[in-house]
Formats: C-alpha cells, structure tokens, sequence
C-alpha cells in the first residue's frame, strides 16, 4: 500500500530561514565591527605613525654634499681643487630590477664587463633608501645624449652634475697632497651615516687623509615633496651645507719643480725644510704618478701597471723609505763626543785606512784605503774619514750614541702632520736583546758610528736632523701646513681642530759653542781644499753646511774592495747627502737620497745645491737680500 504524500511544511522552511537569516546577519555585524574596529586602530590610534609614513612617503630628505676645501701652495698656487663633472647615478629603490638596469647602461654606453662589474659593486655600497650612487664619472656629452635618449629605458638613472677633485699639477705632489678616492667598505664603517650622506669620496693619502676632518665639511639638507615616481616637485626647506677650510701648504710649487729638474730620472727623494719653523719646502719622491687617476676609480689595467712597476712609483721614499744614514750622520757623532766629553775638537787618530779594536784581527776598513794620516775633527767630517769616527763610537760606546742620534730624531716619527711616516731604527743594547735575542758587540758599536749596520732612517729624518744642526737644537716638528682659513696650526691644535702634537725639548749642549764648530767643519765639505764635495761647493754663492754619505744596498766581504761593476745597478750604493745655507744664517735645511746613486759628494751634493739654489737666489744669481745674515752675525763671523 503506498505511503501518503506529505504536504510541504512551510513553518519548518520559515524557521530554517530565520536562523540563516540570524547567522548570516550575525556574521556581517561582527565583520562589520572587525573593520570598523580597524579602521578605528588604524585612523585613530596609530593616526601618528600612518601620516608620518604617507608624508615621508611624500616628502623625503635630501643630503647636500659640502664643498670640499682646496688646498694651496705658500704662494697661492692651487695644488687640490673641485672641478665640475656630469655622473651617472642609480638610485636603487627606484630603478626596478636594477641589475637588468645596469645592463642597459652597459649596452646603451657600449661599455665592457669590466665596467658592469663596477657598476654592480658601487651599487652595492649605496648606504641610505632613495640615494642615488653614483656609478660613472666625468660624462662625455655623446655619453650624455645616450642617456637622454634611452631614459624610458633606463627607471632611476639620472645625470647629474657634482664637483669632482682635481689635481692641476699632476704627479708634482702625488706624495705630499695625496689624493680622494671612492669610500670602501670598511670606511663606510667607521665613519658617521649623517655627516658623510651624499658624500663619495674620501682622502686616501697625504694631506687629503691626514686633514679629512678640516677639509670635509658639515653636509647641509633639503626637504623635498615626490611624486609616485619619485621625481620632486618642489622644494620644502633648505640648509646649506658648510663648505670645508682651505688649506694652504708650506710648500713651494717652483722649488718641487726645481728639486725633480735637479733628481732628473733617477729614483730617489729630496726634502728641503724651513729650519727657522720647520715648515716642509719641497718634498719630492721620485719616480711619482698622477693622483688624478684614483679619484673616480682607476682601472684595473693602471693601477696593475703602477703597483707591479719595479721603480715603485706608489712607494712614498721620504716617509716610508728607510736607509742607512751613512756617513751623513757623522756630524751628530762628532757634535755628540765633543759634548759628552770624549774628545775634543783637536783630539787626533792615526788613519792607515782601518781600524781595529784592541786584539782583534777583524780591520774595520776607511772608505780611502790608503789612509789619511793624522786626522783630527775638522779633517775627518771634511774628509769624511770612516777610522776617525770608528775610534770616536768606540770611546762612546753605544748608549751614549743612542741617547745623542735620539735627540736628533733618529729612530722615531719627527713630523706632524704626515701620518705615512716610519719610525726607522736607532739601534740599542735593549733593541737588540728584545728583537735578535742577542748581547750587543762591540763592532756593531762601531758601524754605528758611520750610520751603517742596523741604523735606518728615513730622508726626512735626516732632513730633521740637518735642521737641527742648522738652528742649534731649537725643535720644530716639520709640517707640511702652514694655515687653514688663516689658522696656524699651533691655533688649530689649542682650539681641538688639529691632535696636540708637542715637539721634543730642544737640545741643550754644555757648551752651546760646539754648534758653531760642527757648522764650521760642515762648511769644510763643501769649501775646503780637500773636503769631499768642494767641487760643488766652489761654484756657490754663499756658504753651504753639508755633509755627503753612501749607503750599502748589499754586504763587501772582508778584504774585497768595491767593484761596481760587479753589482747590478739596484745593488749599486746609495747616495745621500744633507746641507743647510747660508752656513751663517741657514735658511733651508736639505736631504737628498739618490737610490744606487753610489757617490754622496758626486751624485747628491750637486741635487742639493741645485735646489738651494732655486730658494736662496734670485733671478740674477744673487743671494736674496731676506736671507742675508744680520749684520751683528756677519760682524761676529769676521771676528772669528
């Protein structure tokens, strides 16, 4: 029997409706108050952070690169200055896929791999959100017109145009001024985010380095509304920045010229040194390079040839190079016996062309193997005799030499502003126990007293050294700054801007008349009838104070006499030679090194007087009336 249709229940159906209707209505009501809720999170209670973020979004601050300060010689001549040039900028958050970027520069400029591994590493570096990296420097206009043409392709490149440094001179002061270059990595570190933002380039050697803080700046600011695109639309508020001081420079541009005319093309370095208050006249390492290679990248192909050159044209010899003094230092050696009291300036020793030391068979050769008699302290430093100051450094013993050579500068850093400087070596009992692990020999006392051995010194050292023989012990750390914005250095240091660097105490003698002696018998060097450079000095107009000297680049064994013709040039002797003029009122203090130059008094004597010719003569050939002595002086020097 079939079962009875039912009829549809309609109160169900109404009910079932109902509760979705509920449900459904329920639903909506707590997702509406879910967003309302955020809105009211969003708008109201982290309003603040919101329209920060739209208005930064909106507006943005942009760093304003300083100026960076120039530098000059003592006579205004500009050595460092700011050029302006047209760079190719990529700012990262604005180009896209920046590498794909990078690629079209490439193609649109027709660069090289080399180029595009470049790009992508300065890239890298950039350091703050939405600013532009400079990737490509000094724009050719043709380059320039590619850029505008392809700039649909190219989202977040731009030309812009920035002060570049320039050196006008060139390789003249390459080991002086220094140079800028890229900031790297891990000066990126240690620097400040803020001060430096927009800036690229740092001061890598030199003057650049050393006074980066004076020459720098404070960067200044602009607040700027942007587009979607990032473009700016105007300009909110703006603060200049501050530009950095010019810094002008104890050195002479005619007299660096005149001193690398004088070296010629041989390797070597020259420094000259105001005595009176040690500001650096000429400071030549030579050969040299052009520091405007490193300012916005050098390639890899130039820097290979400068670093792998066997001249070392990178090497700085005046402050990292170290020799032996040779017999350069002799005058010291002499002004410090006479002082000590072991010997007095009419002392005699016999000279048969060597000396030896009580029962000992080892001969400790002179340089003139035939011996020159009787030599008393006049003859050996005009003479320049090795046995005369064998006897005087074994009568001192070495800790007496140490303690006098120290007080010259020998063995330490004597500048103030060259911070490339090495130490050299003033060598000691205590030197050698810690270093060798050895006791100090009695023969080593000897060879110290003609500057070989373990003595090194750098020339400017010896430069120092000659300046203090030229004003009687009164210090002056030689500076290559003279002013920055008319501040001395001495203002610099008292107001913070410069470290305090204090000079040594001056050196006392007990009897201060001895500097006349050794001034005396220097003179003897260059004008009398045997002293080892009166060739050179027979053609001066004025008095020189010199003392010439040679360096062993490689060991003679006992009994074997020099044979240059045995030796490879570069094993050759060096050449040194120091001199201060005029003799009785010295105005520059001189010291010429000439690499396997192999004759002081041949070679470097004739540097030197070319250079202190350029300084103390005028254009007809007469000493300048301002370095003329004092009349009282002259007067004195006629008593005498």
């Amino acid at each position: 029997m079939p079962e009875p249709i039912r009829l549809k229940d309609h109160e169900k159906d109404a009910r079932l409706v109902r509760a979705r209707a509920v449900v459904g209505a329920t639903v909506v009501l707590l997702l509406s108050l879910v967003l309302v809720a955020r809105l009211y999170y969003l708008q109201v209670i982290q309003y603040e952070h919101h329209s920060t973020l739209a208005e930064n979004n909106r507006i943005h601050v942009q760093p304003i690169p300083p100026n960076r300060g120039l530098i000059f010689d003592r006579n205004g001549v500009i050595l460092a200055d700011n050029r302006p040039s047209f760079s190719l900028t990529v700012t990262r958050e604005r180009a896209g896929d920046w590498r794909k970027v990078l690629d079209t520069i490439v193609s649109v400029l027709e660069l090289g791999e080399e180029e595009r591994t470049l790009f992508e590493k300065r890239v890298r570096q950039g350091r703050r959100p939405f600013e532009p990296v400079p990737v490509l420097f000094e724009l050719s206009e043709e380059q320039i017109a590619r850029i505008a043409v392809n700039q649909f392709l190219l989202p977040g490149v731009e030309v812009a145009a920035q002060l570049v440094r320039h050196y006008p001179q060139n390789e003249h002061f390459a080991h002086s001024v220094g140079y800028v270059g890229r900031i790297n990595e891990r000066e990126l570190k240690k620097l400040d985010p803020v001060d430096y933002s927009g800036t690229h380039h740092i001061g890598k050697t030199g003057v650049e380095l050393f006074y980066e803080d004076l020459l720098h700046g404070q960067v200044g600011y602009e607040e700027v509304e942007t587009n979607a695109r990032g473009r700016v639309l105007r300009v909110l508020k703006h603060t200049d920045p501050v530009p950095g001081k010019d810094l002008t420079l104890s050195l002479d541009l005619n007299l660096q010229k005149a001193a690398e005319a004088a070296l010629g093309d041989r390797r070597g370095a020259v420094v000259a040194i105001d005595p009176t208050s040690g500001g650096v006249l000429a400071m030549i390492s030579q050969p040299s390079f052009n520091p405007n290679l490193f300012v916005t990248g050098i390639s890899i192909k130039d820097y290979a040839a400068l670093r792998d050159s066997i001249d070392r044209p990178l090497y700085n010899r005046v402050l990292r190079g170290i020799y032996p003094p040779g017999s350069t230092i002799k005058p010291v050696v002499a002004l410090a016996g006479l002082d000590s009291g072991v010997v007095e300036r009419s002392t005699r020793v016999f000279d048969p062309g060597f000396y030896q030391l009580p029962n000992v068979k080892h001969k400790y050769r002179n340089w003139n193997r035939g011996g020159d008699g009787w030599v008393n302290m006049e003859l050996a430093i005009a003479r320049s005799n090795d046995t005369y100051f064998y006897s005087l450094a074994h009568r001192m013993g070495i800790d007496r030499l140490h303690r006098y050579l120290s007080h010259f500068g020998i063995g330490q850093r004597v500048s103030l502003d060259m911070f490339e400087e090495a130490a050299g070596l003033m060598p000691s009992r205590e030197w050698k126990r810690v270093s060798r692990r050895q006791a100090w020999y009695p023969g080593e006392t000897l060879i110290t007293g003609i500057g070989q051995g373990y003595m090194l010194a750098t020339p400017l050292q010896l430069a120092q050294a000659t300046a203090l023989l030229a004003n009687k012990g009164k210090w002056h750390r030689p500076r290559l700054l003279m002013k920055a914005d008319g501040l001395s250095p001495e203002q610099l240091m008292a107001s913070g801007l410069l470290a305090a660097r204090p000079a040594p105490p001056d050196i006392q003698l007990k009897d201060p008349h001895n500097w006349d002696l050794i001034n005396s018998d220097m003179q003897q060097v260059m004008h009398g009838a045997r002293g080892t450079a009166h060739k050179v000095g027979a053609t001066a107009r004025y008095r020189i104070a010199g003392k010439s000297g040679t360096a062993q680049v490689v060991a003679i064994r006992q009994g074997e006499k020099y044979d240059r013709n045995k030796l490879q040039e570069r094993h050759r002797d060096h050449a040194l030679f120091i001199a201060f003029a005029p003799a009785e009122n010295p105005q520059i203090a001189v010291a010429v090194m000439v690499e396997n130059g192999e004759s002081g008094s041949g070679v470097a004597a004739p540097v030197a007087k070319q250079v202190m010719d350029a300084w103390l003569l005028d254009e007809k050939g007469r000493l300048k009336a301002r370095f003329a002595a004092p009349p009282q002086e002259l007067a004195h020097d006629n008593e005498r």
